[in-house]
């Protein structure tokens, strides 16, 4: 143990501070990248690459020569492929570089952590749908959670406010720009409006589903969000989560359940038990 230390103080006393600078200054940018790849399909291309890696070291250790021998060949295009895979978040990495104000670039927070203003936000969700109910108003709202989302908020308009009941029922106001896209919220604040969805390609749904709930479903598949749908046609209130639907939702059941799916980390088939999910067909 001594001597880990100590050649450590040896390490620090070698240190300058040209050193520190290139230090802190990789690691801002493998912070920002880190960040970025987590709103693309990037992150699950990146734990394919991986695993390939992994695969790839234990066929050499294990001395399997067939596996090797084409993994090797894989290899021998892998930079070429990885470009081309890789192209539009490449692509989208160098316009947001050149978008970076100088600000933002030792801001290493994003959005609020704190519970209280979630269920705030909560709040103002479950009363907007309500009132969007009783009017027969048909909205689309969107709640990220791990999985990032920036592939479907770059499809829509920047807000980045505060969320409320007011401006969630605006945004649905029929024949307005925004009210045919979708919201979509990320912690207490509503990140853009007027987003597409990928719709579901489940062919066994109800035949009384609309496209926003195939779209809403459809998200729930690819990725972990939670979204919550109210009917134009019934006025009725839905969840989709993990590829199943649930209606008839009251405010206040609504507030339960995004606030059990949301500020909880453990939520699985336990709390769709709980909520009653259906699974739609």
């Amino acid at each position: 143990m001594e001597a880990f230390f100590s050649q450590i103080l040896k390490y620090l006393r070698i240190l300058r501070i040209n050193d520190a600078i290139d230090i802190a200054i990789v690691a801002i940018i493998l912070y920002y990248l880190i960040r970025f790849v987590r709103e693309t399909k990037a992150m699950q291309l990146l734990k394919g690459l991986v695993i390939f890696g992994i695969v790839f070291i234990a066929s050499s250790a294990m001395k399997l020569t067939a596996l090797n021998y084409i993994l090797n060949a894989a290899l021998s295009f892998g930079v070429f492929a990885v470009i081309v895979i890789f192209q539009p978040e490449l692509r989208n990495l160098l316009e947001r570089v050149g978008r970076i104000k100088a600000g933002t670039i030792l801001d290493l927070t994003s959005g609020s952590s704190d519970d209280d203003a979630m269920l705030a936000a909560i709040s103002e969700v479950a009363e907007a749908a309500a009132n969007m109910s009783s009017t027969r108003t048909g909205a689309l709202m969107v709640f990220e959670r791990e999985t990032r989302l920036g592939e479907y908020i770059s499809t829509g308009t920047l807000l980045d406010a505060r969320i409320s009941s007011r401006l969630l029922e605006n945004i649905f106001v029929p024949n307005t720009p925004l009210h045919d896209g979708a919201v979509i919220m990320r912690r207490d604040k509503i990140i853009t409006a007027g987003c597409l969805l990928p719709l579901t390609a489940n062919s066994n749904l109800s035949h009384e589903l609309g496209t926003r709930h195939r779209a809403a479903i459809g998200l729930s598949e690819v990725t972990d969000a939670v979204i919550i749908v109210v009917s134009e046609e019934t006025g009725k209130i839905s969840i989709a989560l993990n590829g199943s639907l649930t209606r008839n939702l009251t405010e206040e059941s609504l507030k339960k359940a995004l606030t059990k799916i949301l500020l909880k980390k453990q939520q699985s088939a336990e709390t769709l038990e709980k909520m009653k999910f259906w699974r739609s067909k």
